[in-house]
């Protein structure tokens, strides 16, 4: 059985909020997957179909393995770096703003 994987990096997103559409595909055939991420009504699920599109292509192109016959064997959103703004309050007190990013791998498991 092989191994595929594939890599999301820097995406502007937490990790908090990808987690969520990430739960859902865990474990389920590549189908599946993708048919449940287009039906998911998150702003994660079109950067997560991307990657498991991405996921199969490598499969197809590195191994010569059919979509049928892969299912996602793990999936994990790492923190990415934090960009530190800040926001100007009342009585010229400033406010941190932490824009977060995520590090997605998915692997794949061939039959």
């Amino acid at each position: 059985m092989k191994e595929i994987k594939a890599h999301l990096r820097y995406l502007r997103m937490a990790p908090r909020k990808v987690r969520l559409a990430a739960d859902l595909i865990r474990g389920k055939s590549a189908e599946e997957a993708e048919a449940a991420l287009g039906f998911l009504a998150r702003r994660s699920a079109e950067p997560l179909k991307k990657l498991l599109h991405s996921a199969v292509a490598n499969a197809k192109h590195n191994f010569n393995i059919e979509k049928e016959n892969l299912f996602v064997k793990s999936i994990s959103v790492d923190k990415g770096p934090t960009l530190k703004r800040f926001m100007p309050r009342a009585r010229g007190v400033a406010s941190p703003i932490r824009k977060h990013s995520s590090h997605i791998t998915i692997i794949l498991l061939g039959k």
